[in-house]
């Protein structure tokens, strides 16, 4: 089975490194014309670059902070400009802030949900109006399994994630009349630019192949995953393939989640 976007226009957060941009790569090559965006400029320029390698679609670089109001309006307003309209919303832009709840003061907390559920609730915000008179959008929230099954320690980020799976159903029964469909994919261990940093912070003499071995002792498939792999399921749901498929959370993890 082909999996065609042509004739489709995407904005995807995040898009610099890692998931975002395996993502945005992936679409173009599927045939869309992509608005990728991130906090700076020049790793934008360097991803245009990458996709451009192997798409021959319209990629469009938009430098911009989503935990800011303004500036996700000035993102989205840009990507229409560049593109005509945006029928596929991907909300990447993210960060895995942790730490002991006695810890998490009200500014951290703030922050997080600024960046991971206000900068999606603005975006879509933005992009609802177009796509229910299209009747026609995709909206894919990238979320990760501790919204499903949250750990000691891992708050914000599991509680934060938790409200985004929840907005995802909200908006999906919402959409679902106007041929908008609204999903979830849940992150486990993905290879990403996450985990080269947290190699190089702390690294004890380890490969990075050697700390992502290790890493995939823990999933029942026995290795974490490729941004690639994580990406496909992406198209899928941005396609026709997925066009009766909406209101769920899916696991792209291996088999590491305790939830399904």
């Amino acid at each position: 089975m082909e999996l065609s976007m042509k004739g489709r226009n995407a904005l995807v957060t995040g898009a610099s490194l890692g998931i975002g941009l395996a993502i945005a790569r992936s679409f173009a090559e599927a045939g869309a014309n992509v608005a990728i965006t991130a906090r700076r400029q020049e790793p934008l320029e360097l991803a245009k670059r990458d996709i451009e390698k192997i798409a021959k679609t319209k990629i469009v670089t938009i430098a911009g902070d989503v935990s800011k109001a303004e500036d996700c309006t000035r993102i989205f307003e840009t990507a229409t400009k560049a593109l005509g309209y945006v029928d596929v919303l991907v909300n990447n832009a993210g960060s895995s802030q942790t730490g002991k709840f006695d810890d998490i003061t009200d500014e951290i907390w703030q922050a997080d949900l600024d960046l991971k559920l206000f900068g999606a609730i603005r975006l879509i915000r933005h992009a609802l109006p177009a796509m229910r008179d299209r009747r026609s959008g995709r909206i894919i929230n990238i979320l990760n399994v501790g919204a499903k099954a949250p750990e000691a320690g891992r708050a914000p980020t599991a509680v934060t994630r938790a409200a985004g799976m929840a907005l995802t159903k909200v908006l999906a029964g919402e959409g679902a009349p106007h041929n908008i469909l609204v999903n979830a994919m849940l992150v486990g261990r993905i290879e990403s630019d996450q985990w080269v940093r947290r190699h190089a912070k702390e690294n004890k003499g380890r490969t990075m192949q050697a700390y992502y071995d290790e890493m995939g002792k823990s999933i029942p498939l026995g290795r974490i995953g490729t941004a690639q792999e994580f990406a496909n399921l992406a198209v899928f749901l941005a396609s026709d393939a997925g066009s009766y498929i909406t209101g769920t959370a899916i696991n792209v993890d291996g088999g590491l989640c305790p939830a399904v």
